[in-house]
């Protein structure tokens, strides 16, 4: 954290910068306390908020007597909102089966899909993945308000795969790598004609018929045009490049076994999606050291030791393993969403780090969307998407105050 000087000077050097500004165009709302998830909590937090961006947050700000400030010190706690990176709210369940990977979920957006409620719940972007078996598609992030294109806030965020303990899943993901390879190789082929067809452009541009050389030299002008690949060659190619990261699905520790084999030498990004179940065996793969540092998502429950009543908490001895643990809701349901920061809070009573939960619920899910330039964490230049509580977050007698989204306050009774 900056000290106070260098603060009310870079205060200073922003006020300059903005010799217009009314007091309309800034506001400030000071906090007890924020937490910003990627540089730690600040006290006596002051938050400079210019239409839909944090333009600046410190501890103790100076605020020029002509910008409005929210005076919330004592009270009020800050956080990012909410991030689910992993959602179907509002889409139908029916999908494909088999190798999709061009297909996009922002194709089935339409107006009203998201609940308002889950809004005022304070979760302020939703990661759409596809429906259906295989490699069903690709995924989109929204805002939770809005409608239709002006709701997306990135496109093809991640390629949705359901790995299962078979050959078949293993054999979708080796012919999307084999339909990548075919195509590099037509691709090489393609252009050492086009470079070789050149070559005898080349000297028929110098032929002493001069409309043989005419037609030549009109020739040379034109570009090389690749070939188009197929939609799963393009997929996997991206895939390889880094262009697009996959999601993996699976529901229990051979299915991680399998993926690996499917994958077997390729370097491509990818995080896991696993189901918490009473008795789920995910915990043979905490350890793996694929997963150090991986987004691993999950719904915050509790398990039980195979065979006995003995309680695991999934989320703790993954994220002691070095895992990026990411929260999703237990449910797509708008009560699932309401109850997520409480369902989180139970694990955070039992140990859980509660900023690894908020993390968790936050920048790790903005990460797995891609969007965490925008969103997940309270900094310079995001968005102004912040949520205010009345005491802990987790704490179970704490409510949310207010909703603030993009610079307007969604919820909560505030004067400006």
């Amino acid at each position: 954290m900056k000290n106070r000087t260098t603060q009310l000077l870079l205060f200073a050097g922003l006020m300059a910068l903005q010799p217009n500004a009314q007091a309309g165009d800034l506001f400030a709302v000071q906090v007890e306390r924020a937490e910003t998830i990627s540089h730690g909590t600040i006290e006596h937090a002051v938050i400079l908020i210019e239409g839909d961006k944090i333009v600046m947050i410190g501890e103790d700000l100076a605020i020029d007597s002509g910008i409005p400030v929210i005076d919330k010190d004592p009270g009020w706690v800050a956080t990012p909102a909410l991030v689910n990176p992993y959602s179907r709210m509002g889409l139908s369940s029916r999908g494909p089966s088999g190798l999709n990977p061009q297909r996009k979920v922002s194709g089935e957006l339409y107006t009203g899909a998201i609940s308002k409620d889950v809004l005022e719940a304070g979760v302020g972007t939703v990661g759409l993945y596809p429906a259906g078996t295989g490699i069903p598609g690709r995924a989109v992030a929204v805002r939770t308000w809005g409608s239709g294109d002006a709701r997306i806030l990135r496109d093809d965020v991640y390629m949705k795969a359901m790995m299962r303990s078979d050959s078949t899943s293993k054999k979708t993901w080796r012919k999307g790598f084999e339909e990548a390879d075919e195509h590099k190789e037509k691709e090489t082929k393609n252009r050492e004609k086009w470079e070789k067809d050149r070559e005898k452009l080349e000297k028929d541009a110098k032929d002493d018929d001069k409309e043989k050389a005419d037609k030549a030299k009109e020739e040379l002008k034109k570009p090389y045009t690749p070939l188009v690949p197929k939609p799963a060659a393009a997929a996997f190619a991206s895939l390889r490049e880094g262009e697009l990261t996959a999601l993996i699905g699976i529901s229990k520790s051979s299915d991680y076994v399998h993926f690996l084999d499917a994958l077997g030498e390729e370097d491509v990004q990818w995080s896991l999606h696993v189901p918490i179940s009473r008795e789920s065996d995910l915990f043979h793969v905490k350890e793996q050291e694929a997963l150090k540092d991986r987004h691993v998502i999950m719904t915050p429950a509790f398990s039980y030791h195979p065979g006995t009543l003995r309680r695991r908490s999934m989320a703790a001895e993954f994220f002691s393993a070095g895992a990026k643990v990411t929260f999703v809701p237990t449910s797509d349901s708008t009560g699932a969403h309401e109850s997520w920061l409480r369902d989180v809070g139970q694990l955070v009573r039992d140990g859980l780090d509660s900023q690894a939960a908020l993390r968790a619920m936050t920048l790790n899910g903005a990460e797995v969307l891609r969007v965490d330039e925008h969103v997940g964490s309270l900094d310079e230049g995001k968005h102004a998407n912040i949520l205010f509580f009345d005491g802990d977050p987790f704490a179970a007698t704490t409510n949310l105050e207010a909703v603030l989204m993009e610079g307007d306050f969604i919820t909560g009774e505030v004067d400006r």
